[in-house]
């Protein structure tokens, strides 16, 4: 039975840090509390426990324009995070977990901004029809989190930019993401702001639980360092052992070329070659130089020049991939 209620506001924009800050408070979690954490992470696509982050998002893009790709623990499907996105935890032992009630708190908390909320059959949150929150949900060792986003002032051009479908041809094995129709809550409240639906979900969180709210701190930072380190680490983000095969072709002065990849874990296990140029072992010295590399456009880039000895062949090579949509 819940007889405390706590909050716990993130103190920065970074996902990892902010990622750790969620397990800290789950692996921490004492019998009777309920904890509702509020966080805001920059320019991120944060990913599922079993997703491909290449056949969920552009990569590249978002990397090169200064984005992250975090991955949570918990299910579900890719979303966007910017500074108009509020993010919320709840966090209580399994046998105090209650989804429904939880959700009323957001529900209510919309309420205060005059905005009326219905629940779709995916436990997401809808208003005038269109999703506004996505929820996903984890349990480890008899503690449970519920967490989900809030988008209030997004910028849905970016939402779209990076999470729309790639043009690789990438057969990707993990769970592909529903895309659902989203609103900001703004288009129905234009005065709402952030900073009000953070007093809001405080409020409604007390009003649903029928207790005070009271501040908790992270008490050991070298833990919560360990694991913002280890959620920004290439293994965690992109080592997931999903399998997928990637291909991509252009043709040159010096010939045509089609390339396919199958990798495992973010790593190229085997690489073909098809080409019709002049020189007969260019494929061959392709699939050397890829097999083994990391899937990254830099990784492939530079396998390409240590390995293949006409600049102007490797030059074009390096710009087909640079083209590719990962």
């Amino acid at each position: 039975m819940i007889h405390s209620i706590f909050l716990y506001q993130a103190q920065g924009v970074d996902p990892y840090e902010n990622l750790a800050a969620e397990q800290f408070l789950l692996e921490h979690l004492q019998p009777g509390q309920c904890i509702l954490y509020l966080w805001q992470n920059q320019n991120t696509v944060v990913i599922g426990k079993n997703q491909n982050p290449w056949a969920e998002c552009r990569v590249s893009l978002l990397q090169e324009e200064g984005g992250k790709v975090a991955r949570r623990l918990s299910g579900g499907g890719a979303v966007f995070h910017d500074l108009g996105n509020l993010n919320f935890t709840f966090l209580a032992k399994t046998e105090d977990y209650d989804v429904d009630k939880q959700l009323s708190v957001i529900a209510q908390a919309c309420g205060y901004a005059g905005i009326p909320v219905e629940k779709s059959g995916r436990n997401d949150l809808l208003a005038e029809g269109r999703k506004f929150s996505g929820n996903a949900f984890y349990h480890s060792q008899g503690n449970s989190y519920h967490h989900g986003t809030l988008l209030i002032a997004s910028q849905m051009d970016k939402l779209q930019r990076y999470l729309s479908p790639s043009k690789a041809k990438l057969d990707a094995k993990g769970v592909s993401s529903v895309r659902s129709r989203v609103v900001n809550l703004t288009e129905l409240a234009p005065d709402l702001t952030v900073e009000t639906m953070k007093q809001n979900m405080i409020r409604a969180f007390e009003a649903v639980y029928g207790l005070q709210v009271s501040p908790i701190t992270i008490s050991d930072p070298d833990q919560l360092a360990e694991l913002t380190q280890k959620n920004g680490s290439w293994e965690h983000l992109f080592g997931t052992p999903l399998p997928f095969t990637f291909q991509c072709e252009a043709r040159f002065p010096w010939g045509g070329i089609q390339l396919d990849l199958d990798a495992k874990s973010g790593v190229i296990r085997a690489a073909k070659a098809y080409s019709d140029a002049m020189d007969w072992q260019l494929p061959g010295v392709i699939e050397a130089a890829l097999t083994g590399c990391r899937f990254t456009k830099e990784d492939m880039q530079e396998a390409l020049w240590a390995s293949i000895q006409d600049d102007g062949i490797c030059k074009d090579l390096c710009q087909m991939i640079a083209e590719q949509d990962i």
